[in-house]
């Protein structure tokens, strides 16, 4: 294998210019074409349903392209309505909700304020004037005169009949006159019974009289109070007539607030003595309050402003970074007023739907899944296609105390939620409503092709961030080797990692030692000493284990050959770093019938995927040697010194290696070590982790002292993912480190017995001595065995 192959370097003289200083800052997003189209098609569609699921892993640039896509998208749009909350004058508890073209919102609250100011020192002075006084005492006296009139009637009616009237708490008393003088009650029972029958008589006829002229004194009251109210609003709409029309006549343009005004101001028609003077104190409230006391009143004619577009250019782009339920969908605040809750529209507060109506909202997905009934409260307004404010309490039917329940506002909205590919397939398969609502997947990619193209691009990036952050520019071999940690992080030299959280990274501390150095400019060394100490900073645990190896506490041998005995390369991730770890792999046969038994699996130690790989072993066993026998075969495989899970068929090729060696009776070559997987055909296939994986060997190897025979067998289809540190690449260009692409187990076998393979002839047997050769002849002999075995009974 060419050393070349070890590690893709990218040439510094393939970089456009001498350092991102001479660079041009990049004005897209790279790498992500597939993504930025369902982007663009899902925002601008305007169908139903079509809102968008950016779909990624962290730090690939998702969070970034949607603000940037959005950013240059709502600028090309239309601003959106501003919305108002006001009172219902026909049902306080229901406030209406009042669109206004962007940017009036605030103008409207402050032109109604004025307004009821103006109201509050008009009509006092109307009603204060000496032309309001004459007209209502003009208006009062032909109705007083008629009433004085009718009155003088019911007198001397009375006084024609022999009685007199006299006035009660329980209205007209009629007391009969005898002798010329009244007779109280007591006297007049005591009389004889003819008299009082007669003046029982004329009273009952006097009642009659004066209950129907009664009538028509309260008929003449009713006309002067009617009349005074028509007076009183007819001062009252010549007072605040000016202001009525200047405020209608500025926002006839909004359907809604000519009739919105009409109800003000017939409210005000309706409780002019409010706007007259101060109302009575009401007792036991304390004097402190009684300046609060007497704005209440005029709390109704506020205006609740939920949503200012005023300084938003284009269509709002909301990014809520909280999204618990109120802060999604709005709350309804409460005030303690006399040590009683108490709420009113003007405590209405909006949330991210209704600053984003118009426009977009962006959520994480994750956030809005852990706030209790976010997740439920966005599907509703998106079905409905309302923004309701209403209590958490009162949506779950908890809360039954009564309250306000403000008007629903139409929604226009695109939403943009941004997760994971597993939070999207579950909640696909999972909650009907999600496919319905969000039909757009927007898939971020974690790599893109590594060509010169992209390699500037990547420059680009990073002149950006150098720029954004004021940091030190890079010079030329520093970006190339920057491109070069892009595809160790990809895990393939054909490719570039788009996780740009983790680049950006790498420069922000090369930029620390630059500047520690001294230096004004990133160097090839800075970015170099990033990625060690980097790892230097993780990988406590790794030489924690390298020098057990070293001291022989962990065994594993780099030197001389052993039968039955590999060392096999698995990878142990740290969350934050990922490392390979050696492994001692070991095999043990005998006669019998239990084929082979996975030790891991009985201990409970080995994952499904790692049993299934054994499970493997045994049908390349019956596909190569059991064609003319049965496999009489009791076979242990397991890792040594294994404490924890073991998880992956990456060790399959490794556990059959074993097992060749442990039937041939041929040793393997200690000094190298093997991963890959295997399928019943003998090939061997590709792995994850192969970097970290022949590292790890090699930090052992060095550790025991390298002797020019160490190596490792990989699969030939991971040689593409070879991105390996410096230091492995020099030591094999000295000779000291050597890797064995390999496609088949024959090929392997070969490589760590230093004995051919074999190949099975026309009448199934294979050339003598050779590998192949050698187990299918234990094999055979141990069917035999088997089947001439004969058990002693023990007496």
């Amino acid at each position: 294998m060419d050393i070349k192959e070890y590690r893709n370097v990218y040439e510094a003289g393939k970089v456009e210019c001498a350092s991102t200083e001479e660079m041009r800052p990049l004005e897209e997003i790279i790498g992500q074409e597939r993504a930025l189209r369902a982007l663009r098609f899902g925002l601008e569609i305007r169908e139903a349903g079509f809102n968008v699921y950016a779909a990624g892993a962290q730090g690939t640039g998702r969070v970034r392209a949607v603000r940037s896509f959005l950013d240059e998208l709502a600028k090309a749009k239309p601003r959106a309505s501003d919305w108002v909350y006001v009172h219902n004058f026909e049902n306080q508890y229901e406030p209406n909700a009042v669109a206004l073209p962007a940017g009036r919102g605030t103008e409207f609250r402050e032109d109604v304020k004025r307004f009821i100011e103006g109201a509050r020192q008009a009509l006092p002075r109307a009603f204060q004037s000496e032309e309001y006084a004459k007209r209502r005492d003009e208006t009062l006296q032909s109705l007083q005169g008629n009433r004085t009139d009718l009155i003088a009637r019911i007198n001397q009616r009375a006084q024609e009949a022999g009685f007199v009237i006299q006035m009660s708490p329980i209205g007209l008393l009629t007391i009969p006159v005898i002798n010329g003088r009244p007779v109280p009650e007591e006297e007049f029972i005591n009389l004889p019974d003819e008299v009082r029958a007669e003046v029982q008589r004329r009273r009952e006829e006097l009642n009659t009289e004066l209950r129907s002229t009664l009538r028509q004194v309260q008929d003449i009251e009713r006309q002067g109070a009617e009349a005074v109210t028509n007076l009183n609003r007819e001062i009252a709409l010549y007072a605040i007539g000016n202001l009525v029309a200047e405020l209608k006549e500025k926002y006839a343009g909004a359907p809604e607030v000519p009739e919105y005004i009409d109800a003000v101001q017939n409210d005000i028609l309706e409780n002019i003595q409010v706007f007259l003077g101060v109302p009575e104190q009401e007792q036991g409230v304390p004097p402190q309050f009684q300046a609060f006391m007497r704005e209440i009143p005029f709390r109704k004619y506020e205006v609740n402003v939920v949503v200012d577009n005023a300084t938003v250019k284009g269509a709002p782009v909301v990014f809520e970074q909280n999204p618990t339920y109120q802060n999604l969908l709005g709350k309804i605040e409460k005030e303690v007023q006399f040590g009683i809750f108490t709420t009113d529209f003007t405590m209405i507060r909006p949330g991210s739907l209704h600053k984003a109506n118009g426009g977009y909202l962006v959520l994480d997905i994750e956030d809005i899944l852990r706030a209790p009934l976010s997740w439920d409260g966005l599907k509703t307004a998106l079905k409905t296609g309302e923004a309701v404010i209403e209590e958490p309490g009162e949506r779950m039917g908890f809360i039954t105390a009564k309250t306000i329940k403000p008007e629903a506002i139409p929604l226009d909205i695109k939403v943009s939620l941004i997760g994971t590919p597993m939070l999207y397939h579950l909640l696909y398969q999972y909650d009907p409503d999600f496919k319905e609502l969000f039909k757009v997947k927007a898939d971020f990619d974690t790599v893109m092709e590594r060509n010169d193209e992209n390699a500037n691009k990547y420059a680009d990036f990073i002149c950006n961030l150098v720029r954004e952050e004021n940091l030190r520019h890079l010079e030329r071999e520093a970006i190339a080797r920057v491109i070069e940690y892009g595809s160790r992080l990809a895990a393939d030299k054909e490719k570039l990692s788009t996780q740009f959280s983790a680049v950006a990274d790498l420069i922000r501390e090369a930029n620390f030692y630059a500047v520690s150095d001294g230096s004004d400019r990133i160097e090839r060394k800075h970015v170099t000493k990033a990625i060690e100490e980097k790892i230097y900073r993780s990988n406590l645990i790794q030489q924690k284990i390298e020098e057990y190896i070293r001291r022989g506490i962990f065994l594993i041998d780099t030197e001389g050959e052993k039968v039955g005995q590999v060392n096999g390369l698995s990878v142990i991730g740290l969350g934050d770093f990922a490392f390979g770890r050696p492994s001692k792999v070991t095999a043990s046969i005998g006669v019998g019938r239990e084929g082979i038994v996975d030790i891991e699996r009985e201990a409970a130690l080995g994952g499904p995927i790692h049993t299934k790989g054994v499970l493997i072993i045994s049908g390349y066993l019956n596909n190569n040697y059991a064609r003319d026998k049965p496999l009489s075969l009791s076979a242990r495989l397991v890792f040594e010194q294994s404490y924890e899970g073991i998880e992956g068929d990456s060790a399959s090729s490794t556990e059959l290696y074993a097992l060749l060696s442990a039937l041939s009776g041929l040793p393997l070559k200690q000094y190298l070590a093997v991963t890959g997987s295997v399928n019943q055909k003998g090939e061997v296939q590709a792995i994850g982790g192969v970097n970290e994986k022949l590292e790890g060997f090699f930090e052992v190897c060095k550790a025991k002292r390298l002797n020019g025979n160490q190596g490792a067998l990989i699969p030939a289809s991971n040689v593409q993912n070879l991105m390996l540190k410096e230091e492995i690449v020099e030591a094999a260009k000295a000779g000291k480190f050597r890797i064995y692409p390999v496609r088949t187990i024959d090929e392997g076998i070969e490589i760590l017995t230093g004995v051919p393979a074999g190949v099975r002839r026309d009448d199934g047997t294979y050339e003598e001595g050779t590998v192949n050769y050698l187990v299918d002849r234990r094999l055979r002999e141990m069917a035999e065995t088997m089947r001439g075995f004969q058990p002693t009974t023990v007496k």
